[in-house]
């Protein structure tokens, strides 16, 4: 049986039958949930849009997915949501990790995908043992929660652990979003060892052939914080040198580091709010 992926629907009040549908993915150790605030600036003005917060496999609230752990799997899973649902998304909205799972998306499963947006997502294989700064920062953080003991008494007791382990503080109150309370006091919501197989296959991903060569009319965009590393200067040449064709579109928000729609929620909003009334236009 195919795995449907827990999400969360964000609409404007009242609405039904929506004519527009996106999907948005957050990246690794994140959740649907991490969009919520950002999705409400854009249904005041998108009230035909259907936005779908999606908990990739092993996050939040999507437990129970059987192995393989992959890109691809995650992929499938937004298939067999849209199958679920009845629709398919005229917009997919990736941040880092759910950037290439948005790809792999477009390439193996949509059909009337019109518009593809990669937040500050590699794109390229990273090798083993690289130092690129996506590797380095998120396996910091994955070495400091396999030392984390569980239950913990308290959320607060988790940022704590984790600035004992070198870790900021906004990074351990971002981790505490992914605690729930149970048996003896707070364990995680999602399942370590497979985020971490699902890491292993991030690391070999080459998505670059949907940006080569968009399948049918898709139309992409790349967007990079300016004060972002996790976009190397290869890659942002690699881009550059694509928007020149006319489907890949670049997209830098000078101020932005990597959490692009936490650091610049109104720039991001101004841009995706062009896209939905473009696409709006373009279906109906």
């Amino acid at each position: 049986m195919p795995y449907v992926p827990a999400h969360v629907d964000v609409h404007a009040p009242g609405l039904t039958e929506p004519r527009e549908v996106a999907f948005l993915l957050h990246g690794i150790l994140g959740s649907g949930t991490n969009w919520r605030s950002f999705v409400r600036r854009l249904v005041a003005d998108h009230p035909t849009w259907l936005f779908v917060l999606v908990d990739l496999r092993n996050h939040g609230d999507s437990v129970g997915a059987l192995a393989p752990h992959t890109v691809a799997a995650c992929a499938a899973d937004l298939a067999a949501l849209a199958d679920h649902r009845g629709f398919e998304p005229s917009l997919v909205c990736g941040h880092s990790f759910g950037g290439k799972v948005g790809a792999v998306y477009a390439r193996e499963h949509a059909q009337d995908l019109d518009e593809l947006w990669l937040l500050d997502a590699p794109i390229s294989a990273i090798p083993t043992g690289s130092d690129h700064p996506s590797v380095h920062e998120i396996e910091r953080v994955m070495a400091a929660l396999r030392d984390v003991r569980l239950p913990l008494p308290s959320r607060g007791a988790l940022v704590e652990a984790l600035s004992a382990r070198g870790l900021s503080d906004s990074i351990g109150q971002w981790m505490t979003t992914n605690l729930r309370l149970g048996p003896g006091g707070y364990q995680w919501r999602f399942d370590l060892p497979a985020i971490e197989a699902m890491l292993a296959d991030y690391y070999t991903v080459d998505a670059w052939d949907v940006l080569e060569s968009p399948p049918n009319h898709l139309d992409i965009h790349a967007v990079r914080g300016g004060q972002s590393d996790r976009i190397d200067d290869a890659s942002l040449a690699r881009l550059e040198r694509l928007g020149e064709g006319g489907r890949v579109h670049l997209h830098t928000l000078a101020d932005a580091g990597h959490w692009i729609h936490v650091d610049d929620p109104a720039g991001l909003a101004t841009l995706l709010d062009t896209a939905l009334t473009r696409i709006s236009r373009r279906l109906h």
